[in-house]
This record gives C-alpha cells, sequence and structure tokens, in this order.
C-alpha cells in the first residue's frame, strides 16, 4: 500500500471519534427542532404565527452569516487545523444559548417576545460556528468516495440516536425533570445535553486529525470569493433546491406529529412511539447506506430515499381513514419516513463532499467550509421554513392550544401532516432528475478524463 492510499484510509479510532461529536450535537439542535415550537406556544404562550415568523426571519440572518462563518473557517491556520478550533469554541457559546432559549418561560407578555427573538436569533447564529467546521472536516479526512461513504455512516448513526431518544424520551425527561413543570423541565433537560454537547466535542477536538492538510491554500477567501464559490457552483444550486424541498417535508411531519397525534388522533402517547420506530428506521437506512450504496446505481438512490417519505403519507393517510389509533400503522409510517431520511442524510453528505471537489473544477477555489455551510444553512432553513409553515398553519385552521380542536382543524392538521409533505418530497425527486449530474457513472467518467462535468 503506498503512503498516499494509506493516508486516505480513516481509521475506525477517527470515525468512531467523528461519529461521536453528532451525538452531543445533535441532542443539543434536536430540542430545538422537536420541542421549540411546542415549548413557545404551550409553555411560554407565545402565538404560533408569531413563533413561525420568528423562525424564518432568524433563517434570513443564517443566509448571510452561515457563508461568512464558512469563510472564516476557510481563512483559520492554527496548529490544530482549521476545523477543531472552531467545533469546540462553538460549542461551548451554543451550549450557553441554548440554555438561555429554555428560559423563555421565566419572561411573560411583551418581555417573553422580545426575549425569546434575541436568543433564538443568536441560538442559530452560534450553532452555526460549531457546525459548518464540523461537516467540513470530511473531505479533509480522505478524497476516497468509499471511504466518505463509510464515514458518514458514524455521525449519522451517532445523530440518528440523539434524535430518537430526544423524541422518544424527551417528554418523558421534561415531565420527571420538572416535577410537573414543563417549563423547568426543558430547563434541567437542557442542562444534561450540554455536558453530552461538550463532552462529545472534545472528543472529536482531541482524537480527530485533519489529513488532506497540503491542500490549504495560503492565499485567504474573501466575500467574493464566497459569492463565485456559491454562485459559480450550478450542481451546488441544483442539491440545494432538492435537498431544501426533501429536508422541509421531514421537518413538517416532525414538527406537526405532536399536534396531529395529540389532537387529531387523540392519542398522544402514539407520538413518542412514532418517534421511536422512526430513529430505528433511520438508524437503518444510515447503517445500509453504503452497502446499497454499493449495488444500486446512484442515479436511483435518491429517488429510492424519497419513496419512502412518500409511502409514510401514503399509510399515514389510509390509517387516519380505516384505524387512526392502530399503533401498527403508526409504527409502519413512522419507519417509512426515516429510513428514507437515513438513506438522505448519508447521500446528501456524500453528496455536498462530490460538489466541493466538483466547486475546485469548475471556479478553481476549493472551500470546504463554505460549500458545508450550505449544509448548516438547508437544515436550519427548511426548520425555519417548516417552522414557519407550521404556526401559519396552525393559526389557519384555527388550532387552540391545549383545547378540544373543530372538525375543521383536524382535518388541516391531515392535510398538513400528510399532504403537503408528500407534495414536497415528490418535487425533490423531480428537481434532482432534471438538474443533478453528478451520478457515480460521470464521476468515473471525468476522472479517467472522458468526459468533462465542470
Amino acid at each position: 500500500m503506498t503512503p498516499q492510499t494509506d493516508n486516505q484510509h480513516i481509521s475506525l479510532q477517527t470515525k468512531a471519534s467523528y461519529g461521536l461529536g453528532a451525538l452531543g450535537k445533535d441532542f443539543a439542535c434536536s430540542i430545538i427542532y422537536i420541542f421549540l415550537m411546542y415549548y413557545y406556544t404551550d409553555v411560554v404562550g407565545l402565538s404560533a404565527a408569531f413563533v413561525g415568523g420568528l423562525f424564518l426571519v432568524a433563517r434570513v440572518i443564517d443566509a448571510f452569516t452561515d457563508p461568512m462563518m464558512g469563510m472564516i473557517v476557510d481563512n483559520t491556520r492554527t496548529r490544530f487545523g482549521k476545523f477543531r478550533p472552531w467545533i469546540l469554541i462553538g460549542t461551548l457559546v451554543n451550549s450557553a444559548v441554548l440554555l438561555m432559549v429554555f428560559s423563555a418561560h421565566n419572561f411573560e407578555g411583551t418581555s417573553a417576545y422580545v426575549y425569546a427573538t434575541i436568543t433564538y436569533i443568536l441560538w442559530g447564529v452560534t450553532y452555526t460556528i460549531m457546525d459548518i467546521p464540523y461537516w467540513s472536516m470530511i473531505p479533509s479526512l480522505s478524497s476516497k468516495r468509499e471511504e466518505r461513504e463509510h464515514l458518514v455512516v458514524w455521525p449519522r448513526i451517532f445523530a440518528s440516536i440523539a434524535w430518537t431518544v430526544m423524541g422518544g424520551y424527551g417528554l418523558y425527561a421534561v415531565g420527571l425533570l420538572g416535577d410537573g413543570n414543563e417549563g423547568n423541565g426543558f430547563f434541567y433537560l437542557c442542562i444534561g445535553i450540554i455536558l453530552s454537547f461538550i463532552a462529545s466535542a472534545l472528543i472529536t477536538f482531541f482524537q480527530v486529525k485533519e489529513k488532506v492538510e497540503l491542500k490549504i491554500s495560503s492565499d485567504k477567501f474573501n466575500a467574493g470569493d464566497v459569492k463565485k464559490i456559491i454562485g459559480g457552483n450550478d450542481q451546488l444550486k441544483s442539491l440545494i433546491g432538492f435537498v431544501l424541498s426533501f429536508n422541509i417535508a421531514i421537518q413538517l411531519i416532525g414538527g406537526f406529529a405532536i399536534y396531529y397525534f395529540t389532537y387529531a388522533i387523540g392519542r398522544e402517547d402514539l407520538f413518542p412511539m412514532f418517534s421511536l420506530v422512526s430513529g430505528v428506521a433511520e438508524f437503518s437506512g444510515i447503517f445500509l447506506f453504503p452497502w446499497i450504496a454499493r449495488v444500486v446505481d446512484r442515479r436511483l438512490m435518491w429517488p429510492m430515499a424519497c419513496g419512502f417519505p412518500i409511502l409514510c403519507s401514503i399509510v399515514l393517510f389510509a390509517g387516519s381513514v380505516i384505524a387512526p389509533e392502530s399503533a401498527i400503522l403508526v409504527g409502519i409510517a413512522g419507519a417509512s419516513l426515516k429510513f428514507g431520511n437515513g438513506l438522505f442524510n448519508g447521500l446528501s453528505t456524500v453528496m455536498l463532499a462530490d460538489v466541493v471537489d466538483y466547486g475546485e473544477k469548475k471556479t478553481g477555489l476549493r472551500s470546504e467550509s463554505i460549500i458545508f455551510s450550505v449544509q448548516t444553512m438547508l437544515v436550519k432553513g427548511a426548520g425555519a421554513l417548516a417552522g414557519f409553515l407550521i404556526g401559519f398553519g396552525l393559526t389557519m385552521i384555527g388550532y387552540v392550544p391545549n383545547e378540544v380542536q373543530s372538525a375543521e382543524t383536524i382535518f388541516g392538521l391531515k392535510v398538513l401532516m400528510i399532504l403537503i409533505p408528500a407534495i414536497l418530497v415528490m418535487l425533490s425527486a423531480v428537481i434532482y432528475k432534471k438538474t443533478y449530474r453528478l451520478d457515480e457513472q460521470r464521476l468515473k467518467q471525468a476522472a479517467a478524463g472522458t468526459i468533462s462535468i465542470a
């Protein structure tokens, strides 16, 4: 084995250490994406429409701050590399802000609205400091597609564990820790999350080292370079389109689920079961991704990933008609949703690494962090748009917190939970088919010099 080939191999220790970094990180963001809407509307007492608008405004701010953070990371030169220092700094700062976010129940009236606005916007900005360098490390650990495909399984599995535990046991933990006071319960739960967040970041900081350091240019990026790197990469724009559509759909289902099962079905206990089954299925999808990628043509992988959430919507619709309280149908729906999401998580991360390579050919500039800042922006953007649609949708259908809902409201919940996400997933498949061309066959041909993809 040549030194270059050996340099491209990622050890088991590195994979596990990198993956563990996602455990605490995703505990810290899953509580936001799963429960913050509920916390703001049903615990703090903010209006759903206001919360939806806040989520959207915060992401508009991120559209500027995320690429700038990517530029800052790519301009960083330290003896610890350019990624790890920011992972640690961002973790510490974001941990403090997370605790502030879930202190909003201590305020009332106008003060609560102002406090929630400031702290939530701060949360988005500080999460960026840590998340962008974390994912940006992938191309620097190996340039081999196979190694990257096996690497991304690890953080996605640990992230899936975090989301499964939070979705399945989050409300139970809130009730237990708060002793009936949900506000205090969320606050104390955040303290536990912060401890795991910092511990996992330390593991990544000390155990994961960049390998492809020789590719780092001594030149520093400026705002014009950021515009060129993002604006001049047509495949990045394609990826933004189909990833954003898919992500909004998944987050809509996740955000509406607690309202859907509690008020439309009348079985609040089905929500944690839905979350647990979903988490196990997502874990399976992520774990199987490298092996599925070996036997399934890359051009078919995205349509396959899209097919499972659509199946989820079909099962939920059929269940709402013939057996609304069927735990079996709910479990099948949850498994379908997150198995597809598991494939999506693995595939989209590898695609971003491909887009980094493609962008270097197309623009002459290589920037892992600026390109991967788009992933952070997409996740937060999808969450914001989903949150806006949830808040706006709940207001439009006449939702009243902690009350029995009208027949019209229940029908509206079904439309928002089942129909809208299915349409968005189909849109994602169409955008992919029409615009994306960095499939495996074309990349191999480009590497062999038989075609040009740039």
